[in-house]
Parts: structure tokens; sequence; C-alpha cells
């Protein structure tokens, strides 16, 4: 089991010399324990927290004393990513406790490799029950069983360690199957010329409007308004 060395915190001491000085501030606390302010090293924090995740229990070692504990929460620095203060949750002894553990889908689905089908990643993490020891770290999703478009990985079907329960319906779906489809490339739609054709025919030219023929052109109706030659006055 993953093990950190701790130690007292004097809540006076400002956060940023503590972190300067290449430790982080933290706390520990359950439903036994009260809060109890801590240091840790960084650089060993951050190796523990990468191995043990949220899930799997290390041991705070302060001083003489021991605790069982889960990393509870994690404030990270937004620029560098960098770990600044960790909450420990203190397990009572004799208590099963429950954590979401993360899901690795391991091995090859046929559907995937032989039939070009997508793999759809439901879950990535399912809610389990166990004593601290038994907590798994992660639970791995065969997806060799995904053979045709059918198929489904349900929660029934992970394989879990003796002592681990889950917490979820038995019947959810973990993984399963879906067809890829191709993409069909949609055509702009085909002008209708002769609609355009009769809009232009029966448009109307006013006087004034571009194209029409200026007023003084106009010619008049036949016989009316013209002098009539060779009338005798």
């Amino acid at each position: 089991m993953l093990t950190l060395n701790v130690e007292k915190r004097d809540v006076k001491i400002n956060p940023e010399r503590i972190r300067k000085d290449g430790s982080i501030p933290a706390i520990y606390y359950g439903p036994k324990e009260p809060s109890t302010p801590i240091t840790i090293n960084a650089k060993e924090f951050t190796k523990t927290w990468k191995k043990a995740g949220q899930s799997s229990v290390i041991i705070l070692k302060d001083g003489a004393n021991e605790h069982e504990v889960l990393i509870h929460d994690v404030d990270i620095h937004p620029l560098s990513g960098d770990a600044r203060h960790a909450d420990f949750y203190v397990i009572e002894k004799g208590k099963k406790v429950k954590v979401s553990v993360k899901l690795v889908y391991d091995g090859v689905s046929p559907a995937v490799k032989d039939k070009g089908a997508i793999l759809v990643k439901v879950r990535r993490e399912v809610e389990v029950e166990a004593a601290p020891r038994d907590l798994p770290h992660e639970i791995k999703v065969d997806i060799s069983k995904l053979v045709e478009f059918t198929d489904v990985i349900k929660a029934k079907d992970l394989v879990l360690a003796t002592g681990v329960e889950l917490k979820i319906g038995s019947e959810e779906v973990i993984a399963s199957i879906s067809e890829a489809k191709e993409e069909v490339e949609e055509k702009p739609a085909a002008i209708d010329m002769s609609a355009i054709e009769v809009e232009a025919k029966g448009k109307e030219v006013k006087e004034g409007e571009p194209g029409a023929a200026p007023a003084g052109d106009a010619k008049p109706a036949s016989g009316k308004g013209e002098d009539k030659k060779g009338e005798k006055k």
C-alpha cells in the first residue's frame, strides 16, 4: 500500500511560503477524525496521486500515527497544473466505502477491427463499494466481446475482485458498437430557369425605372396629337 509522510502544519504560516519550500498545505478529516492541517512534500504527493488516483487507499504517517485515507480533493493551479492543496478523507476502521473507479478499455473489438464499426464508451467510471484494502485502482473492460453490431457490454459483465460490489444497475450499458455511416454530400438545389424567365417577362417597366424610355421619346397614339399636313386653314 502507498504511504505518505506528513507533518502537522501551523495554520499561521502563509501557504505560499510552504509551497516555495517544496511542500503543499493539506488537511485530513473523517467521521471520527477532527480536521487536521498538515504539510506534504510536493513531489512525493504528485507521485503518489498519479498512482493512487482517488480510489486507492493511502497510509498517511503522521509521526507515530497512521491513517488509512483516500485523496478526496486536490486544488490545481490553473496555469502550471501543479497541486496547490489536498484533502484526505480518513476511512473509519471496519467500514466499507463507496468510490468511483475508472474503467480501462482493454483488448480489440472484432466489430471495430473487421467491420469498421465505432466503439461507443458509454461510461468512463463506475461506483463500487468495498473494504478499504479491497478497493480496485481501476476496472478493465474487455472489448473483445464486441463482435457484432448488436453486441453490448453491461455492468454485470464486468469482472470484479472478491469483496468488491458494483453500486450501479446490472443492466447498465458500459460499452456498445455503432455502425459507421458514410456522410452524403448535399447537392445545391437546382435553379428553375423557366420560373425566372416568366417572372422577367411579366415585370412591368415603369417610367423612371432603368430600362424605361424617356418621357420625351414616347410616341403618341396613332392619329392623335399629330399635325395634319396639308389641312387648309
